[in-house]
């Protein structure tokens, strides 16, 4: 029987979580896209918490097409990781293909300086 699309992507993120898992130093960058937005975060695997974090519902965030928010928000998730004092992380693509919003999130925050 073939899998549902949720469970595809189910089992896709568990074998990549198996390898990504994020430290104080280097944080995970977690992405997560609904059907309307794009969240992304920083965590801390080892003490269980977020360092930073970024979506579409933030102030300053400009709307538009579905891909110059997630622009928006790869560069808001970058600033914040620079005021955390994180310049490098490990990136988390949650199961989603790296393709599209996915994609165009990690290329902006990629050129707003952060490492990964």
């Amino acid at each position: 029987m073939a899998l549902s699309k949720l469970q595809r992507r189910k089992r896709i993120k568990q074998r990549i979580r198996k390898i990504v898992s994020g430290t104080a130093s280097k944080p995970r960058l977690s992405v997560f896209r609904s059907n309307k937005g794009i969240y992304a975060q920083l965590i801390n695997d080892e003490a269980g918490t977020t360092v930073a974090s970024a979506s579409y519902r933030d102030k300053g965030i400009a709307s538009g097409s579905k891909s110059e928010v997630a622009t928006a928000v790869g560069k808001a998730i970058a600033e914040a990781a620079s005021k955390a004092g994180i310049d490098t992380c490990s990136f988390d693509r949650n199961g989603y293909l790296y393709h599209g919003r996915v994609k165009t999130l990690a290329e902006a925050a990629r050129e707003a300086g952060l490492k990964f």
